[in-house]
C-alpha cells in the first residue's frame, strides 16, 4: 500500500540552530498546511492452471472487489521472472521492479520447538533455498523462542551474503559482530573481514572446518537455554507455550501484512505437540502416513469441541484451538504463506536429542491452512520449493484507490475475479488489506520493516530532496571517500502537523552490482523547530554523511523520513568508483558553490571506529559548499568547480553541453575554464565559469569533457534545474 504522506532510536544528534560543527565550512556561519492522503492499494496477484502460472493476462482481465463493491483498477504492472532480466547489473534490474510485485520470504527459526542440532542443521537447508531464489526476491532472517518472540536477524535484505552471515549465526551476539545499522538490513560492515566466502557456484559457504566447528559450538551451547526449557515441561505449562506462540505469531503476521508484495514464511521447526491442541483421543498416538490423511484429520480436530475451556489431555483443548485458528487468519489476510519445513529427520543415530512428540501434523496444518506445502525431506527441500517458486514467477499487480478510507488500521476484504480465463485457471491474491494507521500509532517494528521495505522500492516520496554523491581518492589507496549532500526542502518538510522537536530520519545505502550492502549511514536529526522552523521554511536542510566504498558501481538508496508525520522520499542515485591507487583517470561532475546562510546544516555524526574524511570540497586551498542540485537563472553566469583525477599535465580543452529531461541536446550557453589548481596525476581542481541559454524552467543536464594534451578524454555530468513555477528551488533529484 501506498500513501501520498506515508524506530529504535538511533545513533542522534540533536541539532538547533546556530550550532558550530566546524571543522567543515558554514557550520559556524549557518542557522540551520495541511495535506491530502491519497491511499493506493496494490494487489499482487498470481494466476495458476494445472501448476504452472498463466501469462499474457491484461488488466482488461481481472475484476476486484473492495468489499462487495466493484472499484476501477487505476494501475497494472506485471514481473516475470522468466523474461530476461534489463540491461545492467543484478541490483539495478532488481531496483526496477516494483516492491509490491517482489517476493518476500522469512526464514524462521523455531528455538523452542526443535532440538538444537536440527536448527543448526537447518540452517544448510535454508541457505540451499536462498541460493534458488531470484535476484529480485528479498529475505529476512528471525527466530522464535518461548523466552524472546519472535526476534528479526535481519530485515528482508538483497544482499545475500549479509543472509548468509545471519543464517551461519542466528543472530546470537558472541557470534557476530553485529553492525549498528537500524533497519537490519546488514549484519556485519562490510569492511570488516565476513565470516563467509562466495562458492564457485555464487553461493556462499563457512570459511575454514575448524571455524566452523568452533561456530557451530556455540551455536548449540545457546540454543540450549531455548530448547531445555520447553523440552522439560508439563503438559498445562507447554499449553501456555503454544498460546503464547500463537500469539507472537498473530503479532508477526499483521507485520507482514504491512509488506508490500508476496510474502513467504519458510518455518524450520520440529512444531508443537498437536496433541495440546486436538487431544489424544483424536489421534490413537499414531503418526499420520500421508498427507491425503492429515488433512481428513486437520478438519476433523480444528472444528473439535470439547464442550468446556482449558486443558483436556483426553479431547483437546478448545482455548487452544481458537488460538491458533486466529493466527492462521491473520496470516491468510496479510497474504503471507507459511512454508513449513519439519526438521525433525536431520538428526540420525547418536545424535537424537530426547524423543519429542511428532510435530508432522502441527506443521501441516500451518501450511495448508495458509496455502502452503509440507516439506518433510531435507535433502530435497530446494528442489521441492523450486516447484513454488515456478507456480509463483508471474506476479500481475492490480491497484486500486479506495474512496473515504479511514486511516484506523481496521481490515478490508478484497476479491479478484477473471474474466475469460483459461478453463480451469485460479486466482492467488490477498483475501483484504488493512487501512493505514498514522505514523505514531504505529508499532517500532512495524515502522522498522515499512521503512527497509521502503528503502529497497521505487524512488518516490513526498519531501522534495535532491542527493549529490562523489568519489574522491583517500589516503588508504584502494578505497575511496565518498561524501553525500543531502538537500532536503523545507516546505515539504514541514507539510502537515508538526510536534515543537521534529525527528528527520536519514538512510544512505550503498548497494553493489550484486545487491550487496557496501557501507551506510543512519541517522536521526532532532530539530528544535522553536529556533530552527524559520529558516527551515525559507531554504532547508542539508545533511552532510560520508562513505568509504571500493571500486565499482554503486547504486545510492538515499531515504528522507519526517519521524512524527511518517511524510517521506527515497532517491536512487548511481555512482562509479574509479581505481584510485591503479592510476584510473577520472572526472568527477561539476560542483556549483553556493554561498552560506541558505541551509539548516548538519553534519553525519561518525560510527564507532570510522575515520572522519578531510573536507573535500576545497579550492585553492579555499573550502566552498556544493549545490546538490543547483537552480539557475538563464543569462546569468554561475560558478563552477571542477575536479578530477590523472587527467595528465599540460593544457587541457573543454567542452560543455546541456541536455533537455529527454536527453536532447539544448544548443547555446556560454562555458569558459579558468585556472587549474593541481597538476601532473596528482587530484586537479580548476575553476570555471557557465552561462545557461535561454531555458524554460525545468530539469537539465550539464555534460562537461576535458582532453588532455594527448588526447585522452574524460566526461562527467551533473544535473540543474532552471528556476521558475515548474522548477521548485531544491525540490528535485
Amino acid at each position: 500500500m501506498r500513501k501520498g504522506n506515508r524506530l529504535q532510536r538511533f545513533a542522534a544528534v540533536a541539532v538547533a540552530a546556530g550550532l558550530g560543527l566546524g571543522p567543515w565550512p558554514g557550520f559556524a556561519q549557518q542557522t540551520f498546511s495541511e495535506s491530502t492522503n491519497v491511499v493506493a492499494v496494490e494487489v499482487p496477484v498470481q494466476v495458476v492452471k494445472d501448476g504452472e502460472p498463466v501469462r499474457g493476462l491484461t488488466a482488461n482481465d481481472f475484476e476486484v472487489f473492495d468489499g462487495r463493491k466493484k472499484v476501477p483498477v487505476t494501475g497494472f504492472e506485471v514481473l516475470d521472472l522468466t523474461a530476461p532480466a534489463p540491461a545492467g547489473s543484478p541490483a539495478a534490474a532488481a531496483a526496477q521492479v516494483p516492491a509490491s510485485a517482489r517476493r518476500h520470504f522469512l526464514m524462521l527459526f523455531d528455538l523452542s520447538n526443535s532440538e538444537p542440532k536440527s536448527i543448526v542443521k537447518a540452517r544448510q537447508a535454508a541457505l540451499g533455498v536462498v541460493d534458488g531464489l531470484h535476484p529480485t526476491d528479498l529475505v529476512a532472517v528471525a527466530t522464535y523462542s518461548s523466552l524472546q518472540g519472535p526476534q528479526l536477524v535481519i530485515g528482508f535484505t538483497p544482499d545475500r551474503k549479509q543472509i548468509a552471515t545471519a543464517l551461519d549465526t542466528l543472530g546470537m551476539a558472541k557470534l557476530i559482530d553485529r553492525s549498528p545499522d537500524p533497519l537490519k538490513l546488514i549484519l556485519t560492515a562490510a569492511r570488516q573481514e565476513a565470516a563467509t566466502a562466495p562458492t564457485t557456484g555464487g553461493g556462499v559457504q563457512t570459511r575454514g572446518a575448524e571455524g566452523r566447528e568452533g561456530k557451530e559450538a556455540a551455536l548449540l551451547d545457546t540454543l540450549e537455554t531455548f530448547s531445555t526449557q520447553s523440552s522439560r515441561a508439563d503438559r498445562s505449562v507447554k499449553q501456555q507455550m503454544l498460546v503464547n506462540m500463537t500469539k507472537s505469531f498473530t503479532d508477526l503476521a499483521r507485520l507482514m501484512g504491512e509488506v508490500e508484495g508476496r510474502k513467504y514464511v519458510v518455518f524450520l521447526s520440529e512444531g508443537y505437540d498437536s496433541t495440546l491442541v486436538s487431544g489424544k483421543a483424536n489421534t490413537g498416538g499414531q503418526g499420520l502416513e500421508n498427507q491425503e490423511e492429515a488433512a481428513t484429520f486437520d478438519e476433523s480436530r480444528i472444528t473439535a469441541s470439547t464442550g468446556g475451556t482449558g486443558a483436556d489431555e483426553k479431547f483437546g483443548d478448545t482455548r487452544s484451538q481458537n488460538f491458533v485458528e486466529k493466527m492462521l487468519e491473520e496470516f491468510r489476510r496479510a497474504d503471507c504463506a507459511i512454508q513449513a519445513v519439519d526438521i525433525g529427520g536431520l538428526r540420525a543415530g547418536a545424535e537424537q536429542g530426547p524423543q519429542r512428540a511428532s510435530g508432522r501434523e502441527g506443521l501441516f496444518n500451518m501450511a495448508k491452512s495458509t496455502g502452503g506445502e509440507l516439506f518433510e525431506n531435507f535433502n530435497n527441500l530446494s528442489t521441492a520449493m523450486g516447484q513454488m517458486l515456478r507456480r509463483t514467477g508471474v506476479t500481475y499487480v492490480l491497484t486500486f484507490q479506495p474512496d473515504d478510507l479511514k486511516q484506523d488500521g481496521s481490515f478490508h476484504k478484497l476479491r479478484v475475479e477473471l474474466k475469460n480465463a483459461p478453463r480451469g485457471a485460479r486466482v492467488v491474491a490477498r483475501t483484504g488489506f488493512y487501512a493505514p494507521l498514522p505514523y505514531k500509532q504505529q508499532q517500532p517494528l512495524q515502522r522498522l520493516l515499512e521503512t527497509a521495505n521502503t528503502v529497497m522500492g521505487e524512488e518516490s516520496g513526498a519531501i522534495a530532496t535532491s542527493v549529490l554523491a562523489a568519489p574522491f581518492a583517500a589516503a588508504s589507496g584502494d578505497r575511496a571517500w565518498v561524501p553525500v549532500v543531502i538537500e532536503v526542502n523545507g516546505a515539504s518538510l514541514l507539510t502537515g502537523k508538526q510536534d515543537p522537536k521534529l525527528p528527520v530520519e536519514i538512510y544512505v545505502y550503498a548497494l553493489d552490482q550484486n545487491g550487496s550492502v557496501q557501507d551506510f549511514v543512519t541517522q536521526t536529526v532532532g530539530l528544535d523547530l522553536t529556533k530552527a522552523e524559520s529558516s527551515l521554511r525559507q531554504g532547508g536542510l542539508k545533511y552532510f554523511g560520508q562513505l568509504e566504498l571500493p571500486k565499482g558501481n554503486y547504486t545510492l538508496r538515499t531515504l528522507v523520513r519526517n519521524g512524527s508525520t511518517g511524510a517521506s522520499s527515497l532517491k536512487v542515485t548511481e555512482l562509479v568508483v574509479p581505481a584510485f591507487a591503479k592510476g584510473e583517470s577520472a572526472l568527477l561532475p561539476a560542483f556549483f558553490p553556493e554561498p552560506p546562510g541558505r541551509w539548516v546544516m548538519v553534519r553525519a555524526a561518525l560510527r564507532e571506529g570510522q575515520v572522519q574524511m578531510p573536507y573535500p570540497f576545497m579550492l585553492k586551498d579555499q573550502p566552498y559548499i556544493p549545490a546538490s542540485k543547483p537552480v539557475l537563472a538563464p543569462g546569468k553566469e554561475a560558478q563552477i568547480v571542477l575536479q578530477g583525477y590523472n587527467l595528465g599535465a599540460g593544457d587541457l580543452k573543454a567542452e560543455a553541453h546541456v541536455l533537455a529531461a529527454d536527453g536532447k541536446e539544448v544548443p547555446g550557453g556560454d562555458f569558459k575554464l579558468g585556472g587549474r589548481d593541481g597538476a601532473g596525476a596528482g587530484p586537479l581542481r580548476m575553476a570555471a565559469s557557465f552561462n545557461p541559454p535561454a531555458l524554460q524552467p525545468g530539469d537539465y543536464t550539464l555534460r562537461v569533457t576535458l582532453t588532455d594534451s594527448a588526447g585522452k578524454a574524460q566526461t562527467s555530468t551533473a544535473h540543474f534545474a532552471v528556476g521558475g513555477g515548474a522548477a521548485p528551488a531544491h525540490g528535485g533529484r
